[in-house]
């Protein structure tokens, strides 16, 4: 069966591929693809050619195929149908971190079952909210906590909604876009500017991934207080003050990465589980800002990242498939 694929052919250019799927096997399904989302941050970086050399095995997606910089076929958001496969999958809506391709065959141990409750175009974003659940894990937040997090873009949103759900915390959300502040609304968080934010936070999340960002989240914590890092720079150097408040606040910086479970009793199975069922909720909506269809990912893929398409969530549309 010959299926299409987005690939990166080289840095900067993307095209759409004919691709060759294996025979399914006993154990394997056949999914076709309903939607896929672009996480913004790392796939520009990853569409730029910026992944540094050593950190090319840790970025594998799990079903990339070809090597960075390019060729490379990548991508880890997928919403699909259960074509072929056991019977306990026929005809389920399912997640795969799979790159951007109609369809797919993939061992049935991993992919998710998206529950009913939730639609699948609001399931692309299970691989945000689960970076956001491992951020809360990793933040360890305490009932009246006062919380910042500076940065509102899909994951760091994500993290200000659940951290806005714990007893008595008080949450403000941090961005320069002042566009933002409807996101904020949507999740029933404040919105503030850097410039109105208020110190003296037990916790501040860092999701900006600026220098300028990381410096304002360091002035806004108090004594004794925790900044969780959650950006991903690439192979970008990065200035921290720590001149200043660092040492005499007595700041801890602590950072949070998806790629390890940071719940001692939990594994990479019941994380995204959680996911999606926090993902029945629509509000999460606000963080799908545009789709477009799979054909049109050549031309689109160039301006996200060059900042001429300002979309949050991009998310790619299949059609019949």
């Amino acid at each position: 069966m010959t299926e299409r694929a987005f690939w990166l052919a080289s840095p900067g250019v993307g095209e759409i591929r004919p691709v060759e799927l294996p025979e399914r096997g006993p154990d394997d399904l056949l999914v076709r693809t309903l939607y896929s989302g672009v996480s913004r941050g790392t796939e520009t970086l990853v569409f730029r050619g910026l992944v540094p050399d050593n950190q090319h095995d840790a970025m594998r997606a799990p079903f990339q195929d070809g090597d960075f910089p390019a060729p490379v076929k990548y991508g880890y958001l997928n919403v699909g149908l259960v074509e072929e496969g056991p019977a306990r999958f026929a005809g389920r809506k399912v997640f795969c971190l799979y790159p951007h391709q109609t369809r797919y065959v993939v061992p049935a141990q991993m992919v998710h079952l998206v529950p009913d409750s939730v639609p699948a175009a609001r399931a692309v974003l299970a691989g945000t909210v689960e970076t956001a659940v491992n951020a809360v894990w990793d933040a360890r937040p305490r009932l009246g906590d006062r919380i910042a997090v500076v940065g509102a873009g899909m994951v760091g949103a994500s993290i200000a909604k659940l951290l806005n759900g714990y007893p008595a915390a008080k949450v403000q959300l941090i961005d320069v876009d002042q566009e933002k502040a409807a996101i904020a609304e949507a999740f029933g968080i404040g919105f503030v500017t850097p410039d109105r934010a208020e110190g003296g936070c037990d916790l501040v999340v860092h999701a900006s991934a600026t220098e300028q960002g990381l410096a304002r989240a360091l002035e806004l914590a108090a004594p004794e207080g925790t900044v969780l890092e959650v950006s991903w720079y690439g192979g970008k150097p990065v200035n921290v003050p720590l001149g200043e408040w660092f040492h005499s606040r007595r700041l801890t910086i602590k950072a949070s990465q998806v790629g390890v479970v940071a719940h001692p009793r939990r594994d990479y199975g019941t994380r995204m589980a959680t996911a999606l069922e926090l993902l029945a909720d629509p509000a999460f909506d606000a963080l799908i800002s545009d789709e477009v269809a799979f054909d049109d990912l050549p031309e689109i893929m160039p301006k996200l990242a060059g900042g001429e398409l300002r979309a949050l969530c991009l998310r790619i549309g299949y059609g019949s498939a």
